[in-house]
């Protein structure tokens, strides 16, 4: 059993999505999460700016000691994750492994599409772990760079969403996919828009709630969980502004956000 919190950290905040997840199926936990909103997007960013990102963004959240840290960052965890390695003393739990396993069960015809920030899909990350999971199966993976922009201005329900979604999903819907990644965790709030182009019979995996699966397997195997239920002890912290962060949040959290959010120099820990 152990009462350190949980870290989260992601682009801005679409690992809200995945945030939720974790305090719904282990309510018990504290979390500390991170939203790098003065760098957002992640997506177009090179890999070496996206690394210094990733190292600044864990150095924040390891000053609060967490037990476990959570890249709730499809771009993070595609390509920051593999080459930083054992310089991170923390474990770390990254969205791909877990959306790879939940995306491999879900599929009938092993033909499964990705839609993720070009980074992401520059990365080759997915791919490369559903191939070596089952080399039968086949992928088509698009960039939607519109997608992150689109959410975090609250347009998850426009026309211009829709409009991105028919012309990101053209190309994977020809394929015939059965099974459809969401392969960044601001992607949940557009799924009502991404259902609608891709029809019923297509699974859309959430990466936020299969990596939150993935988070609870690893505190019960590693005898982490809380000893105590933890008062809604959320802490939240933004590189960019406080109060827009706190408007759209209550969307991916589908709350209010209670606490007060405090805005950090990031700078400070690269």
């Amino acid at each position: 059993m152990n009462d350190k919190c949980i870290g989260v950290f992601d682009s801005g905040l679409g690992g809200l999505t995945c945030l939720k997840e974790i305090m719904n199926i282990l309510p018990r936990e504290s979390t500390v999460y991170f939203g790098d909103t003065a760098r957002v997007p992640y997506g177009t960013r090179t890999n070496e700016e996206l690394i210094n990102f990733a190292k600044s963004d864990i150095n924040f959240l390891q000053t609060h000691n967490p037990k476990v840290i959570v890249v709730a960052c499809g771009t993070v965890s595609s390509v920051a994750l593999p080459v930083m390695g054992e310089e991170i003393k923390t474990p770390i739990i990254g969205v791909i492994d877990s959306t790879v396993e939940a995306a491999h069960a879900a599929t009938k015809n092993k033909k499964i599409g990705i839609i993720a920030t070009e980074a992401s899909v520059r990365s080759g990350a997915y791919e490369k772990r559903l191939k070596s999971k089952d080399p039968e199966v086949e992928t088509i993976a698009v960039g939607c760079p519109l997608f992150v922009p689109l959410v975090e201005a609250g347009k998850t329900n426009s026309e211009e969403a829709r409009n991105a979604a028919k012309e990101y999903l053209a190309p994977i819907v020809a394929a015939g996919v059965d099974t459809l990644i969401l392969g960044c965790t601001h992607y949940p709030l557009l799924a009502d828009v991404i259902s609608e182009v891709m029809g019923d019979s297509v699974t859309l995996i959430d990466s936020g709630k299969a990596t939150a699966s993935c988070v609870k397997k690893f505190l019960e195997e590693n005898n982490l969980l809380a000893f105590d239920a933890q008062a809604d002890d959320s802490k939240f912290y933004v590189s960019g502004d406080v109060h827009s962060f706190k408007r759209l949040a209550t969307a991916f959290l589908e709350k209010e956000i209670e606490t007060e959010v405090e805005k950090i120099n990031i700078e400070k820990y690269m």
